[in-house]
């Protein structure tokens, strides 16, 4: 909710305001909005991002809860780790966030463009349904590696990584570039029907907030 809510609820506003209101947004004016909300939402809701690793990671350990509830973990992360410790791994989720925010928006405005332009598809649920599809395997290309170091990162012990350029410098030494695609297709399958299901809701739930508005404005 805190992510969505800003990297996606702010979009529309921020690229309105990049381009003074111009309704010929470029792909530049694409790019600083989506990575602008992106970072902004990291910078609001790290500490969710923290903790919800944090307890993925100990439940697939397999060991005892070191967390009985989600503000434990605040409290305990917090406390044996200083406020920093809540919003570890701020950098590399800055550049993952902008990275995704970017191949995610970017590439359904696109896609969604030029299937509109080419008279492909009507603006309609296929139409959304496919931009939203295609959205979600480019952005799988282009933000895993940013995502796995992310997740390594922030789920590493204390001083095991000076810093998230050491542990992508320490994957690519030790395993390869190919661990920077770790994990490929289960990422594929959880963005591909985030981007559908997010999109398809956003387009509809914008229809329907729309006309509600032209229905309050028109006179009786």
């Amino acid at each position: 909710m805190s992510f969505a809510s800003i990297r996606i609820g702010l979009y529309d506003s921020v690229k309105q305001f990049y381009t003074k209101g111009s309704e010929h947004a470029g792909i530049g004016s694409h790019l600083l909005a989506g990575s602008t909300t992106g970072a902004l939402a990291v910078a609001v809701a790290q500490p969710t991002d923290v903790v919800k690793v944090r307890f993925q990671a100990h439940a697939q350990a397999g060991g005892g809860r070191r967390y009985q509830s989600t503000i434990e973990a605040y409290k305990t992360i917090a406390r044996e780790e200083g406020f920093r410790g809540l919003w570890k791994g701020t950098s590399p989720n800055v550049a993952r966030n902008a990275v995704v925010n970017c191949a995610e928006l970017v590439t359904y405005d696109l896609i969604k463009d030029t299937l509109l332009k080419a008279n492909l598809m009507t603006d309609d649920l296929p139409c959304h349904f496919t931009s939203a599809f295609g959205a979600g395997f480019c952005t799988t290309i282009i933000a895993s590696p940013v995502d796995v170091v992310k997740t390594r990162y922030m789920n590493s012990a204390l001083c095991q990584y000076r810093s998230a350029g050491h542990c992508a410098l320490t994957m690519l030494q030790k395993e390869g570039p190919q661990a920077f695609y770790k994990g490929f297709m289960p990422s594929f399958l959880r963005l591909g029907s985030w981007n559908v299901v997010m999109f398809v809701t956003y387009e509809q739930l914008k229809r329907a907030l729309v006309a509600a508005c032209a229905s309050q404005d028109a006179p009786f």
